[in-house]
């Protein structure tokens, strides 16, 4: 998620889950989590955001704790939100960023149908440094040509 802060200030946890929950109220936003029940842990986060009804599109957005990382969880997650987003959300277009020095979330994203559509040069600060920018999409009738498969 280019858009979490890093390190993560104290309180941010709070004002987060708040701006969660108000825009999923407008639907602007749907949250999901990565937990593993069994162990009562949480491992990440899947979002779909900045829905944009009009054009019936959203940001795909996706976090998940080193701890867990090459599993294939966020692949299969992402597959199901990337569902809901085509199912249940009604958009016809899902795009999504990721930092350059951060292939594995390209990867995801390929995996799962997005193609890359283009690179932004220096789009977001992260620890003081700017970074270049992947932008990823996949369109609602290739993600049924998929699915049809």
């Amino acid at each position: 998620m280019i858009s979490l802060p890093h390190p993560y200030p104290a309180g941010e946890a709070e004002r987060y889950i708040a701006r969660q929950l108000a825009e999923s109220e407008d639907g602007q936003s749907t949250t999901f989590t990565i937990e593993d029940i069994a162990e009562g842990r949480f491992h990440g986060l899947v979002e779909v955001r900045d829905i944009d009804r009009e054009h019936l599109q959203g940001e795909l957005s996706f976090w998940l704790s080193v701890g867990v990382w090459g599993r294939g969880y966020m692949s299969e997650v992402v597959q199901t939100v990337v569902r809901y987003g085509f199912e249940s959300l009604g958009l016809n277009r899902l795009y999504a960023y990721h930092m350059l020095r951060n292939p594995a979330s390209g990867r995801v994203l390929e995996k799962n149908g997005f193609r890359q559509e283009g690179l932004l040069h220096q789009r977001v600060r992260k620890w003081g440094e700017f970074e270049d920018v992947a932008l990823w999409a996949i369109l609602r009738k290739e993600w049924r040509n998929r699915v049809d498969k």
